[in-house]
């Protein structure tokens, strides 16, 4: 991680927010299976994959809120994330 995602990530922390954006997500990924990848990092308390409200398609992102610093920490931690062959860019969400 960067420093400026690591100052971004504590930011974040500090404000009582544990929101990442999830990036590169294969098309075919559900909210669901993002919940159950993300839950061995700690307990998730929300997930959102973003659709395209005409196709109805994923548009290959989506986000995380973990319920806990722990969980948020373990998974940006982690540098190396791969769904169904991709890797998957996170990031501290900034909102």
């Amino acid at each position: 991680m960067s420093s400026t995602s690591a100052a971004a990530a504590a930011g974040s922390i500090a404000r009582g927010v544990q929101k990442l954006f999830v990036g590169n997500l294969p098309w075919t990924i559900s909210t669901k299976e993002l919940k159950s990848y993300f839950s061995k990092y700690g307990h998730v308390n929300s997930t959102n994959v973003i659709y395209d409200k005409t196709t109805g398609i994923s548009r290959g992102y989506g986000f995380i809120v973990f319920s806990t610093r722990e969980g948020f920490t373990n998974a940006t931690n982690n540098r190396l994330h791969v769904l169904e062959g991709r890797v998957l860019d996170i990031q501290p969400a900034t909102s």
